[in-house]
């Protein structure tokens, strides 16, 4: 529920109301129902509008795997996303200039859809009502946190409302506040770095035929380029264009007129749903790769951007964070039941041997095929065309990879 003003004390204090800080809290106080647990969630920025209001042409989006509409559904929350959610049907995923493709089906993988498209402001707006109404949750919104510092029994935390400070103690803290933390500053929490020397071009575009929900994923020499499926809005048929491209062209498609850029555009990406019609607001930003050096202190544990910020390729950002959430409730609400504190270090040290294999996986896959993908090097041109081939002639290796991509092979 939002509060005016925080107690002084919480057993958990999640600082970041966005997608990961809501749902971990949302899960946890699921979770622990009919337990005397004290969660304060603390947000920067105001809360999303209480309604969807139609969100344009231009709306932001999210891709979800099947995995996390699972996670969703546990926490009850599908039901409202779901009239928000393009299904994925079928991923098509090809080679520029080279032979090979793959495709990977729904009917196949014997699942509903392989992962969903949900624009933000829904998924943002139901998280956000989610924190509003939750009887276990206070919701503190806007405010920032002054200071932070540990303590024997958690952490102490001066947190900012307007001109007023308040000082609040934790027994354990998330810090779920984005890849550019200002807290992980605070605390001297370093990160390990590499700078893919590319940029993601993000806009909606708008196609002459009807995208059947299928999902491109295209593969060039300057990196991947990605189409998810979107609803049509006032007969254009859209979908989500993420486009790896070099400094340079990022420069130089911001400023490009629009029939030129769609003519790059049709150039990589092809005719496979008619001409293009038509693209939207661009947004460029630099690609990386930054994992976190700790990711656990006594009283304190990192999640999502600011525990690991991935190459965009084949969208496991999120995925991976919304299964670390499902990892760290489960943990913390086995050391609620045996009276231990939730920041104690052993608690976190067994939340982040649960995730490690996963975590590891996920980051050593996106950084390889962000590298083996945006070459025009011969060795790396032929490992893709075999593995493009493999995966077309062995459908075990195909449905393998599927089930890790769609998050429903963690932990095995």
């Amino acid at each position: 529920m939002l509060v005016q003003k925080p107690a002084g004390k919480y057993d958990v204090v999640v600082i970041g109301g966005g997608m990961v800080g809501a749902s971990f809290a949302c899960e946890l106080v699921r979770t622990n129902e009919g337990r005397e647990l004290r969660i304060l969630v603390v947000e920067a920025n105001k809360p999303h509008a209480t309604a969807v209001s139609d969100p344009g042409f231009d709306a932001r989006t999210t891709a979800l795997s099947f995995g996390s509409r699972q996670i969703f559904e546990r926490m009850g929350l599908w039901s409202d996303l779901q009239e928000f959610a393009t299904p994925i049907a079928t991923i098509q995923i090809t080679d520029k200039g080279h032979f090979g493709s793959t495709q990977i089906d729904r009917e196949e993988q014997e699942v509903e859809a392989l992962g969903y498209v949900v624009e933000n402001q829904a998924l943002g707006t139901c998280l956000s009502r989610a924190l509003e109404i939750a009887a276990g949750i206070e919701f503190l919104c806007p405010a920032t946190i002054a200071s932070i510092s540990p303590t024997p029994a958690g952490m102490a935390l001066d947190v900012q409302l307007q001109e007023e400070i308040h000082p609040v103690a934790a027994r354990l803290v998330v810090l779920a506040d984005g890849g550019k933390s200002p807290i992980c500053r605070q605390l001297g929490i370093g990160h390990t770095t590499k700078q893919y020397e590319q940029y993601a071009l993000i806009a909606n575009i708008a196609f002459e035929k009807a995208h059947q929900h299928i999902a491109f994923e295209r593969f060039t020499d300057t990196g991947p380029l990605a189409v998810l499926p979107l609803p049509d809005l006032e007969r254009q048929h859209r979908g989500s264009l993420v486009w790896t491209v070099t400094a340079q062209q990022a420069q130089d498609y911001q400023s490009m007129s629009e029939p030129e850029l769609l003519k790059r555009l049709m150039e990589r990406f092809g005719n496979r749903l008619g001409q293009i019609q038509h693209i939207g607001a661009r947004f460029c930003y630099p690609l990386s790769l930054s994992v976190a050096n700790e990711q656990i202190r006594p009283g304190l544990v990192l999640l999502g951007n600011v525990a690991h910020t991935l190459h965009p390729v084949a969208g496991q950002g999120l995925n991976l964070a919304l299964r670390d959430v499902q990892a760290l409730v489960r943990i913390l609400t086995e050391a609620l039941a045996r009276e231990l504190s939730p920041g104690d270090m052993t608690v976190l040290q067994r939340y982040l041997e649960s995730q490690q294999a996963d975590q590891e996986r996920v980051i050593s896959f996106t950084d390889w095929a962000s590298r083996l993908f945006s070459t025009n090097r011969q060795m790396p041109i032929m490992a893709r065309k075999a593995g493009l081939l493999a995966f077309t002639l062995l459908p075990p290796l195909r449905r393998e990879f599927a089930r890790h991509a769609m998050g429903l092979a963690a932990g095995r």
